[in-house]
């Protein structure tokens, strides 16, 4: 195991700034080169204590634009008209990308990754999709889809 501190957030592991433990592959391979995670040395847990100031600042801001986006989803309800065969099953699907999309014509831009769709959406109905701005904000999107008239 080796011991990291994070440089962003990283989905499942931790916040920046936080410490962590991965393994030695991990770090090497991933977050390392990808500029996410430093190693744990006494110079950058200095240099971490210098920065805490700025990084709980970044995230106290990300959090208040992650709310106020929230707010503004929240009553977002959004239709897809698609062709459809028998008993309901789609000619194609609709996906996280076209979600982000009708959001955006609805003056809300998101990105599609932040989208929380198990798997593309494949039969008429009604479904709740969550929208993942922030670890702990996590908006709920109704989406029905219906048959082409």
């Amino acid at each position: 195991m080796v011991e990291l501190i994070l440089k962003k957030d990283v989905q499942d592991l931790g916040i920046a700034g936080e410490i962590v433990d991965v393994k030695a592959g991990f770090a090497r391979n991933y977050l390392v080169p990808r500029g996410m995670a430093l190693e744990a040395t006494e110079a950058n847990m200095r240099q971490l204590t210098r920065e805490r100031s700025s990084l709980e600042e970044r995230r106290t801001r990300a959090a208040n634009e992650a709310q106020a986006l929230s707010e503004r989803i929240q009553g977002v309800s959004l239709e897809f008209a698609v062709k459809a065969g028998e008993e309901g099953k789609l000619f194609g699907s609709v996906t996280s990308g076209d979600i982000a999309a009708a959001l955006g014509d609805k003056g809300v831009e998101i990105d599609r990754q932040v989208v929380k769709l198990g798997e593309p959406i494949k039969q008429l109905g009604e479904y709740d999709v969550s929208i993942r701005l922030h670890p702990d904000i996590i908006p709920v999107v109704h989406v029905t889809v219906v048959a082409e008239a």
